[in-house]
């Protein structure tokens, strides 16, 4: 144990793709946490497959690092706006930010909504200025766009006078003079961390206390919680008392509100069991922690976010619940009753879907599962499209067969009737060229305009305000507007009054009317007619989207039909076909793409696309009807 004196806990906050894990890589070698032959890949505290095939952080990881007799622990926190509220309960367990901006692009959406969480607990971030060293960097404009929205979200004079550091994570070196060079080392964040972050508050010989900020799950345990001692000793075995507690729900029109009610719900005696804290990027068992330690302990039957647990001589402790952020997004969640189900996976029940799904938000506290009064059915909630991704493609993973809908938003309702959908911030960065396309593809989905910026070169920044209706699908058709020169970033900012009828899909499907393995003789003819998904000997079934049709409108077709065979000659026997490439849709983007009256089949080696009634008969009935009701 360090004496409280000698710790420091930071967390590394920036917008996705801003440097912070690639950081963290320079920091352990710098303090020689590794031996000089140890081979050590990149990345290594995205120590999950999908973290290192995206290049994204999915969940906070804490890591130690010892530096002249001091312990710093630090917290690599997810960049995208998905996972944000796990940066919001990670900042109760820190006494400072390490706030990355990329030398090029500056502050981003994800940068102002951490920041603005980090000023309001009322800490002192330190500014890193990254890539430095990358062509078109223009560190000091980075520097005062930061330090114009410390000014905008209201940062006190104290806050304002933060620590600037420039550098290259990635080569290792940090910087207080933007002409630093790579001799430099990460001595000079060390000594600012050490110099200008404070030791945790609380007493040492105070009675236990602490807040569980996360949870996990441990198959032979149980659940886990994790949270800083801040005050007293906790020792293996000793008794506790957990508080609940709950907050009043009020629906926000803004997220920049942090005032709510909350009252205490309960209060069980405990037992922490078992103890573990981090000790470089291991989970070590441990008898005895302090104030300032950052721990994981088990034992109480139930934990969840929020709750406080405490010495049981202390009465009353209970601290206010903390932020868990609700879903503003949902889709189902069904057993695949397609022809091929159960040919590349587990064909899974409705029961063994909803058991993986209860599994899931043991951990992951912003999901929400309910029951739909189907019987082959489950609605899943989440906080956007990637965030139920990430969920869908680790259950592929696991062998598990099963069909998604299309992603649709959740919707609340006043007291007075009105109608509130949730709203996100969005910022463009684009060639000057591609502005006037863009302007009029996201005014059409309701966008605002708020602001716009000259940038370096010929790019113009743009931020808006759009109901995150209107970004479902619109991803895929801003990379072909702007041909994949453009980066588009948004976060969740609130709920905002319903914006209307936005325009949807303005292409229809290719359906297959037939079972078999497609022909190049059929594709040859259907390629004239949209974008092919598949190519010659695919497999498909009745009710398989096999492309986009040109024209709004679904087109019904054959794509198993075979040339017959005559005893002719033909004059063109010779003649090539000549096949375009086919469009390979990832699963975020076959999720923005279905209608509503499509759904995405999930196998362990296949994503395809296919209608929610596969008999064509049948689907022309329901359209009749339809028309019948809407008449």
């Amino acid at each position: 144990m360090h004496p409280i004196s000698s710790i420091r806990n930071v967390a590394i906050i920036a917008h996705i793709d801003h440097g912070k894990t690639t950081l963290i890589d320079s920091i352990f070698r710098a303090a020689h946490m590794f031996r000089e032959n140890a081979r050590v890949a990149q990345r290594f505290m995205d120590n999950n497959e999908l973290e290192r095939e995206r290049g994204i952080t999915i969940r906070s990881k804490h890591c130690t690092v010892e530096w002249k007799n001091y312990l710093i622990n630090i917290i690599d926190t997810p960049g995208h706006a998905d996972f944000s509220g796990e940066v919001e309960r990670v900042l109760s367990m820190v006494d400072s930010v390490l706030l990355l901006v990329d030398a090029n692009e500056g502050p981003m959406p994800q940068t102002r909504y951490v920041l603005m969480r980090a000023l309001r607990l009322g800490l002192r971030p330190i500014v890193i200025i990254n890539k430095v060293d990358r062509p078109n960097a223009e560190p000091l404009r980075a520097l005062d766009a930061t330090f114009d929205l410390f000014l905008t979200l209201g940062a006190t004079e104290e806050q304002c006078d933060f620590i600037t550091l420039y550098g290259s994570g990635l080569n290792g070196w940090l910087s207080r003079n933007p002409e630093g060079s790579p001799e430099e080392g990460m001595e000079a964040l060390f000594e600012t961390i050490v110099t200008h972050v404070p030791p945790p508050k609380g007493k040492e010989d105070a009675p236990f206390l602490m807040q569980v900020n996360a949870i996990g799950w441990n198959e032979h345990i149980g659940r886990t919680g994790t949270g800083r001692i801040l005050q007293g000793r906790l020792t293996k075995g000793m008794e506790i008392t957990r508080w609940t507690t709950k907050r009043k729900e009020v629906k926000r029109l803004t997220l920049d509100t942090d005032t709510f009610e909350w009252s205490v719900t309960g209060s069980s005696q405990e037992k922490a069991v078992y103890l573990w804290a981090t000790q470089g990027l291991s989970t070590v068992s441990i008898h005895e922690v302090g104030t300032g330690d950052i721990v994981t302990l088990a034992g109480p039957k139930e934990l969840n976010i929020g709750d406080t647990l405490a010495a049981v001589e202390l009465e009353n402790p209970a601290l206010p619940p903390l932020d868990i952020e609700e879903p503003t997004v949902s889709m189902m969640f069904l057993i695949n009753s397609g022809p091929f189900s159960g040919r590349e996976g587990k064909a899974v029940t409705q029961r063994q879907l909803k058991e993986r799904l209860m599994r899931e938000i043991r951990v992951n506290v912003s999901l929400r599962v309910e029951d739909t009064g189907r019987m082959d059915a489950l609605k899943v909630s989440g906080r956007g499209e990637l965030h139920l991704s990430i969920l869908i493609e680790e259950m592929r993973r696991e062998g598990m067969e099963f069909c998604v809908s299309a992603p649709e938003v959740i919707i609340q309702t006043t007291e007075e009737g009105s109608i509130l959908e949730p709203v996100e911030e969005v910022v463009i960065d684009v060639m000057r060229e591609h502005q006037g396309i863009v302007i009029e593809k996201v005014s059409e989905r309701k966008g605002e305009l708020l602001s716009m910026q000259i940038g370096t070169g010929e790019m113009i920044r743009m931020e808006f305000r759009v109901p995150t209706r209107g970004l479902i699908g619109y991803r895929g058709e801003f990379l072909t507007d702007t041909r994949g020169l453009g980066i588009m970033a948004s976060r969740f900012s609130g709920y905002a009054l319903w914006y209307g009828n936005i325009p949807g899909r303005n292409r229809g499907s290719m359906v297959s009317m037939d079972t078999g393995y497609a022909t190049g003789y059929s594709l040859e003819n259907l390629q004239q007619r949209g974008t092919l998904f598949i190519s010659p000997m695919t497999e498909v079934y009745t009710g398989m989207i096999i492309g986009e049709n040109a024209r709004p409108g679904d087109l019904p077709c054959n794509p198993t039909k075979r040339k017959q065979l005559t005893n002719h000659r033909s004059a063109t026997k010779e003649q090539t076909v000549t096949f375009d490439v086919p469009r390979t849709l990832s699963l975020e983007e076959a999720l923005e793409w279905i209608g509503k009256d499509e759904l995405v089949e999930i196998t362990p080696s296949a994503i395809r696309l296919r209608k929610t009634v596969l008999d064509f008969e049948e689907r022309k009935k329901i359209e009749r009807h339809l028309s019948a009701v809407e008449g």
